[in-house]
């Protein structure tokens, strides 16, 4: 089996643009809350990333139990879900540091 290291690193970056345009349109959410926007792009990217874990979790799995010998597979689907959870963190925490500063700014 080949694995196409560039595809595999495209779809990360479209992954890490995708975050990041949730993470950098405060104007966009501000302008219309009521709209659930924010909402369904995090639940799409929590789905992505927990969709990702899961197959990689399975990968994984038929590793240790023999079914699988393809080792170089499992551990690049593993890194990509490790990748994306950690990108979700960091977006999430860009999220609650933006919210944490709207929340001390004066009236």
């Amino acid at each position: 089996m080949t694995i196409d290291a560039s595809a595999i690193q495209s779809d990360i970056l479209a992954q890490f643009s995708q975050l990041a345009a949730i993470a950098d349109e405060p104007a966009s959410i501000a302008s219309n809350p009521a709209s659930g926007e924010i909402s369904s792009s995090f639940a799409s990217a929590l789905a992505n990333v927990n969709s990702l874990q899961n197959e990689a979790a399975s990968q994984m799995q038929a590793i240790e139990l023999g079914t699988s010998d393809d080792l170089t597979s499992a551990m690049l689907t593993s890194q990509k879900a490790s990748l994306s959870f950690s990108t979700l963190v960091q977006v999430r925490n860009k999220v609650l540091s933006g919210f944490d500063d709207i929340m001390t700014m004066s009236l």
